[in-house]
């Protein structure tokens, strides 16, 4: 097989990939049998030509060394040979009692079906309730306010991930992931995810995908369990021996594969208390800002903005704030999506993105965010927990105390104002949003770096700093701020048999790194011990 590499495509040149292909091999096109996206794309550098670039698989009637031959001087085409998977390593270590899997967001969804699919029957404990019953409770607070903390955005089946954009994007390199991505595929995720630059799912299908997943564990075996909270673990010795669920049920435990997410705030404080090894991280925090998607499209795409092979555009900024001696960047950006609200406990306000497939709401919004450190809370262990919680709670109050949230334009939040700009948008968070003062729910030195990246950022898209552009407080679950310590083997560096994987246990950002850590995870789990 013949692979080519940055293939230039003018996005008005609508011609088969067959027929480029032999283009640029300089053969007749019936020479080209079968042609394979492995990437594609956008070239958007220059606004009055962009292009799309792609990798193809290409299998040809013809020799490939003579082919090869011929084009010795074009480097982007070689002679591609597939990957051969590693061999399953099974251990021969008995199982006492089945593997147990907390939590059924990506990683634990992926450790599960792993386990399953091997044989080892895991029960799998999610807090939250199935994505069906989740969806109609988010829907019931977004419309009316009443928060259910045992099931909203950030709890229940599919993790918080189901209620964003979908993106798949990773910066981690596994040669595992193409094996995931043929998973979502399998399960009802769109085929084209398997080479988009930035792919995507959208909340719409990851919601069934996540379903599907969840049904084929309990076929293969795997018993999955809903509104089931660890609650408690005993330890003999240095070896894991029990679990309890609900405060009440306890469960024999020999292995526990923790992938408990980024906002089990109980859970980590549980974890501290046994003496699970643990420590504080970094992450950041800020305010979502939103855009009419026009404009974004515009800066991005200039005069093809809206193009129908184009999509949404989508961005992506950082700002090195040399007087603040930190770093602004966006996060999560929703092309075509909406800010919601995305609290898990009383008293508290929290905003995130979300997006559907079709990305067509009209609406661009990110968070814009503030690195801060374990030294802005004192550096213990679960203080980034109470620092998150402080400015939660600080925009609960400031917007009224209902999960109204607080937001404020461009303009009056760069002057010091409220109320004085008009928005170019009135604001997608539901239930309500009310005008008010954004340096009041964060700390000074994020809020300033924030005022120094938005002209920046405006800089680079036009229109990004615009005064009426709207920003809605608080984003703050950007990422854990908890690491459970684990050693090479996945297997915590203090308790024998619990494995902490994914988001939550601070080793994965986003659905496809999570995804894979908790794959990985159930492999070290199966190196180790034979099927139960």
């Amino acid at each position: 097989m013949l692979r080519i590499a940055n293939l230039r495509v003018a996005l008005e040149d609508v011609a088969p990939l067959e027929l480029l292909a032999a283009r640029r091999l300089k053969l007749p096109v019936e020479a080209v049998e079968q042609t394979t996206i492995i990437r594609r794309a956008i070239d958007a550098r220059r606004k009055h030509a962009i292009h799309f670039v792609y990798t193809l698989n290409v299998r040809v009637r013809s020799n490939e060394e003579r082919v090869i031959n011929r084009l010795r001087g074009d480097r982007d085409v070689s002679i591609f040979a597939p990957p051969v998977r590693e061999p399953m390593v099974v251990g021969s270590q008995p199982l006492t009692d089945r593997p147990v899997v907390v939590g059924a967001g990506p990683s634990g969804l992926l450790a599960a079906l792993t386990l399953a699919e091997q044989g080892y029957k895991p029960l799998l404990l999610e807090r939250g309730q199935d994505v069906d019953t989740r969806t109609r409770d988010i829907a019931d607070f977004w419309s009316t306010g009443r928060l259910n903390e045992a099931s909203n955005v950030q709890f229940g089946e599919g993790g918080a991930g189901t209620f964003s954009d979908g993106k798949l994007t990773t910066r981690v390199n596994d040669p595992r992931m193409e094996q995931v991505l043929e998973l979502l595929v399998e399960h009802g995720a769109p085929p084209e995810i398997r080479y988009l630059h930035k792919p995507h799912i959208g909340t719409d299908r990851l919601r069934a995908v996540v379903k599907s997943l969840r049904c084929r564990i309990q076929d293969l075996g795997g018993t999955v369990e809903f509104g089931a909270r660890i609650t408690d673990i005993e330890i003999t010795g240095s070896q894991l021996s029990h679990i309890t669920v609900n405060g009440d049920r306890k469960i024999s435990c020999q292995v526990l594969l923790l992938a408990i997410g980024h906002s089990a705030r109980d859970t980590y404080a549980m974890l501290h208390r046994r003496g699970l090894a643990l420590e504080a991280k970094a992450f950041a925090i800020g305010v979502r800002i939103e855009h009419p998607q026009e404009l974004i499209d515009q800066a991005q795409y200039g005069p093809a903005a809206g193009h129908p092979r184009l999509g949404a555009a989508d961005y992506a900024l950082v700002f090195q704030d040399r007087i603040g001696q930190r770093t602004a960047y966006s996060f999560c950006m929703c092309p075509g999506g909406q800010v919601v609200a995305a609290a898990s406990e009383a008293g508290g306000l929290v905003t995130n993105g979300m997006s559907h497939y079709s990305r067509a709401s009209g609406i661009a919004n990110s968070a814009v965010v503030v690195g801060v450190q374990p030294s802005d809370w004192g550096g213990s262990d679960l203080g980034g927990v109470e620092f998150q919680r402080r400015w939660e709670r600080l925009a609960f109050t400031l917007g009224g105390g209902d999960y109204t949230a607080p937001v404020q334009t461009v303009g009056d939040f760069l002057t010091g104002r409220s109320g004085g700009v008009s928005s170019l948008l009135s604001g997608s968070y539901r239930p309500e949003v009310k005008s008010a003062d954004l340096h009041q729910t964060l700390p000074d030195y994020v809020t300033a770096s924030l005022a120094r990246a938005l002209p920046d950022f405006g800089r680079r898209i036009r229109g990004f700093d615009h005064p009426g552009a709207l920003m809605t407080g608080v984003e703050t679950r950007t990422s854990s701020p908890v690491r459970l310590l684990r050693g090479n083997d996945f297997q915590s560096v203090s308790h024998e048999g619990i494995y902490p994987l994914g988001e939550g246990a601070g080793y994965a950002g986003g659905i496809m790194s999570a995804a894979l850590d908790g794959l990985n995870g159930a492999l070290a789990v199966i190196s180790r011990y034979r099927p139960f």
